[in-house]
């Protein structure tokens, strides 16, 4: 958790006690363009949108807490966190007006749980970024919840993929889900 994060949120009034209902905007540029954010991290609650810088994922890990086994139904303490990174990755499609595959998206969750710091020439990649960097920013995370959140989306992009393209985890989860 970021103290600082939150006071910095709670005075540009945005409401930071559910941030499941908080959203890491889709930011384009002059040509229309999806890019990726840049140093702060574009926030967007009912409230308005702030712009504001957040720790690395590594800075923001907390304690010593062992998850339980998300491989079936994630037990409700996780579920404000995966529909934070899920609903991030339905509004990325939805914004460049296409679902990514299976594969990409495993392939996303994957490198994000291995390299959380690190970077990918995807766009998307740096918007699951900055959504986990919200809710860490906001809640405490041990490194094992963050793994093994991360794990489970991608276990779930891997499960849904059913041949080279296909596109089920998008369709059966993101567009079920947040009506992407």
């Amino acid at each position: 958790m970021d103290a600082e994060a939150v006071e910095k949120l709670q005075r540009a009034g945005l409401k930071v006690d559910q941030p499941e209902l908080l959203r890491v905007a889709i930011q384009r540029d002059e040509n229309k363009k999806v890019v990726p954010p840049r140093g702060e991290v574009p926030v967007m609650g009912n409230e308005g949108l702030v712009l504001t810088t957040l720790k690395p994922i590594s800075q923001l890990w907390t304690g010593s807490t062992v998850p339980p086994d998300l491989s079936r139904t994630p037990p409700p303490q996780y579920h404000p966190f995966l529909l934070l990174l899920e609903s991030t990755a339905a509004n990325y499609c939805a914004a460049i007006g296409r679902p990514e595959t299976d594969d990409e998206f495993e392939r996303l969750y994957r490198q994000l749980r291995r390299r959380p710091d690190g970077t990918d020439p995807h766009p998307l990649f740096a918007y699951l970024q900055g959504a986990a960097r919200l809710y860490m920013s906001l809640r405490d995370v041990s490194q094992a919840e963050f793994e093994a959140v991360v794990n489970r989306l991608s276990q779930s992009a891997k499960w849904h993929s059913s041949h080279v393209g296909s596109t089920n985890y998008y369709r059966e989860v993101l567009q079920g889900l947040f009506g992407a």
